[in-house]
């Protein structure tokens, strides 16, 4: 009976180890240099039959599925359940099915290559954490290749630990024992040498003794909600591997069919620092779920911390309905449009609104300036055949309209000089006196008789700044040069163009930008405004 117990562990151990070398993932990653293989363990009940054939394959996109023997590749050696590569190659990639009767299955080989001056590859690492003063334990044991292996050494961060004759490393972790631990195998096949390595990432963390465990967060939560939404509670715990985060939200409440409570979650860092937390799920809140406590707690042996969540209403927010979204949209724009009209209206009709503002609000400039005369006309005293239009236009049409219609006086040098007397002396008093020059500009408006006037108005007008300068273009002047260049820094606004063909009415644009010119004056009308002035053509 002894002989028979014995006989089935050192079977059950064989089935054991010979499972332990089985592939039995879908994807696989193989190192490119190193031997790698792939083997089917069948059932109890797929044992072998000697009549049935025994086939692998290999499938790629470019030649599809291709069989598999030794003479297609010398690195490649079949043994029934067992396809061994010696070494495998980037080329290697791809899918591999093996075939026994009707039975198939598949693999997804994958094969990478190591880094440059690298002894494993970064992507067949396995982890292992280990506590600082924990037993750190490194063994380098194969399930496949170490009964072919004749040598296996120990290696930190790529460099060969010596001292080291077994290839396994127990020791008492520290915090500098942390790396890359890779034990290689080396194996002698068909005369040629090959190694097989295996790498463990060890990382040291600080001690995990048993902590108080304490809830994250301030120790009552109110949450705005919306009825009929869903909300999660969140309940989140530095805790020991064993400790219990529950929420007791039924004995008060009752269970609600809209409250579910989550699986517990544990993520522990580097530093060996665990967190757990479990998710409270309150789907479409209604009134029963506000203004009640959800505890959520954390126990250990230690103690029992707790945290509470508190449901509160959002406060009704009124939607902004379409037409009132509209509406005010609409009203912007047209108040947009307003502003832009009004301002366009206003550098239009500047003038008409200025002379109307002087109009409702009777200002008047001349009352304390001690001046005689609202204008002194400059123009060609010389009345030829030639120039006998600008002479009227100087000295009859501009007097009956400023002074006749709208109340103006001016100071003409026919009228109202004295003859006999010191003509330049006489014109820079009369200059003086006036709160205007107006100069009456024509092709032939300069000579000796007007060269002072007009010297002198710029003189008052640019350098002393005692009087303002109105300029008309009686006639088309296209060339200036013969003109003062200071008479060029005159303001457009104050150039006027008179028009003989069309004699403007008292309503037209030029008459307005003259009086706008001209001093604010309270003046009485003597005529309608509508009149025309071609009343003056007599003249």
């Amino acid at each position: 009976m002894h002989h028979i117990e014995l006989l089935l562990t050192l079977l059950a151990l064989m089935f054991t180890r010979t499972l332990e070398t089985c592939t039995s993932r879908f994807n696989i990653t193989a190192v490119r240099g190193e031997p790698f293989y792939l083997k089917y363990c069948p059932s109890a009940s797929e044992h072998k039959n000697e009549a049935t054939a025994i086939k692998w394959y290999k499938s790629n996109e470019s030649h599809g599925r291709i069989e598999l023997n030794s003479r297609n590749s010398p690195r490649i050696t079949l043994h029934d359940y067992i396809l061994e590569f010696w070494p495998a190659e980037l080329e290697d990639s791809g899918s591999y099915f093996f075939q026994m009767g009707n039975d198939t299955r598949e693999w997804k080989l994958n094969v990478i290559a190591r880094r440059k001056y690298s002894c494993f590859a970064e992507k067949q690492l396995i982890s292992k954490i280990v506590e600082v003063q924990k037993s750190l334990h490194i063994n380098c044991e194969h399930t496949y290749y170490q009964k072919l292996s004749n040598r296996t050494s120990l290696y930190k961060n790529c460099e060969k630990i010596e001292n080291n004759k077994n290839p396994a490393l127990q020791k008492n972790a520290e915090f500098n024992d942390q790396g890359y631990y890779t034990c290689v195998f080396f194996i002698h096949h068909n005369g040629k040498l090959f190694n097989v390595t295996k790498t463990f990432n060890v990382t040291v963390v600080g001690d995990r003794s048993k902590i108080i465990p304490v809830l994250l967060g301030p120790k009552l939560n109110h949450v705005k909600v919306e009825l009929g939404k869903d909300v999660e509670l969140n309940c989140s715990a530095l805790a020991n591997e064993k400790d219990a985060v529950y929420w007791n939200v039924w004995e008060e409440n009752g269970k609600e069919p809209n409250v579910h409570e989550e699986d517990i979650t544990r993520i522990r860092t580097l530093e060996g620092k665990l967190y757990a937390s479990r998710i409270l799920r309150i789907e479409n809140i209604n009134e029963k779920n506000l203004l009640f406590s959800y505890n959520c707690s954390v126990a250990s042996e230690g103690g029992t911390d707790t945290i509470h969540f508190v449901l509160l209403k959002k406060e009704d927010m009124a939607d902004i309905s379409g037409y009132v979204f509209t509406r005010g949209m609409i009203i912007a724009v047209l108040i947009s449009v307003g502003v832009v009209c009004l301002v366009i209206i206003g550098v239009i009709y500047r003038v008409d609104l200025a002379l109307f503002y002087r109009h409702c609000m009777g200002k008047d400039e001349t009352l304390t300036d001690g001046k005689t005369y609202d204008a002194f006309v400059s123009y060609l005293r010389e009345c030829g055949p030639e120039n006998g239009e600008e002479y009227t236009f100087a000295v009859k049409i501009l007097p009956e309209v400023l002074e006749k219609h709208f109340g103006y006086k001016l100071c003409i040098f026919e009228r109202d000089v004295v003859p006999g007397g010191a003509v330049v002396d006489e014109i820079h008093s009369l200059i003086e006196k006036s709160r205007r020059l107006i100069i009456v500009l024509s092709k032939s408006y300069m000579s000796n008789e007007v060269r002072y006037e007009l010297e002198s108005g710029l003189h008052e007008a640019l350098v002393e700044r005692k009087i303002k300068i109105i300029l008309i273009e009686f006639t088309p002047v296209s060339d200036f040069t013969f003109f003062p260049q200071s008479l060029k820094l005159l303001k457009s606004h104050r150039v006027l163009k008179w028009n003989a063909d069309k004699p403007p009415s008292y309503n037209s644009r030029f008459w307005k930008n003259l009086l706008y010119l001209m001093p604010a004056k309270m003046v009485k009308p003597c005529r309608a405004e509508s009149e025309d002035l071609t009343v003056l053509s007599k003249f």
